[in-house]
């Protein structure tokens, strides 16, 4: 005799649906646990110090805008992903969306570490312009400005030079940090 044919109302473990997608992919822990982890930590010091940068950035007045306008984009984007990210591994909502996590972590860090990069270097860009420009006062009480060597030119008081240069330094270690968790990624990804 043969063999009857599957009932997918029967043996639900026949139904198609249910097979065609891959179950979520994910080594790091969800809930609180996360924050014990390295990832987890560093992830926390994204946010925190990118948060740092942007604030830094835009109470500085933003003097050079061109420059500094994609410094204030990618703080606050990356801000916003990270914050949201840590949500869902907090919260433990990345076990019900079914993707592979490992390589989103790694692709957005990956994403993130070129943009802050690039961040990091216009901020310093930005910071280094206002010390290269020579401002000379001539004996008859006139202002001479030396053109830099370089094609920006910045005026900054003594103030927003200062928030430049910390806002640069914190840029920096984002950028960093951001960089450790790819290589993080990298790893669980990879296994």
């Amino acid at each position: 005799m043969s063999e009857p044919a599957a009932n997918p109302a029967v043996n639900p473990a026949v139904n198609p649906a249910a097979t065609s997608f891959p179950t979520a992919t994910i080594t790091l822990p969800l809930g609180p646990g996360v924050l014990r982890t390295y990832s987890g930590a560093l992830l926390c010091l994204e946010i925190l110090l990118g948060g740092l940068v942007w604030i830094l950035v835009a109470s500085s007045n933003v003097p050079v805008p061109l420059l500094q306008g994609w410094v204030m984009f990618v703080s606050v984007t990356t801000f916003v992903f990270s914050s949201a990210y840590l949500a869902l591994l907090i919260t433990g909502l990345a076990d019900r969306i079914n993707t592979d996590w490992n390589f989103l972590d790694l692709f957005y860090h990956f994403i993130a570490l070129l943009f802050y990069f690039a961040a990091f270097v216009l901020e310093a860009a930005t910071t280094a312009a206002s010390t290269a420009a020579v401002i000379k006062i001539l004996p008859n009480q006139t202002t001479c400005i030396l053109k830099p060597r370089g094609n920006i030119l910045a005026f900054l008081d003594g103030r927003q030079y200062s928030i430049n240069v910390v806002a640069t330094i914190f840029a920096f270690v984002v950028t960093l940090c951001y960089g450790c968790s790819m290589v993080m990624g990298f790893k669980r990804w990879r296994k």
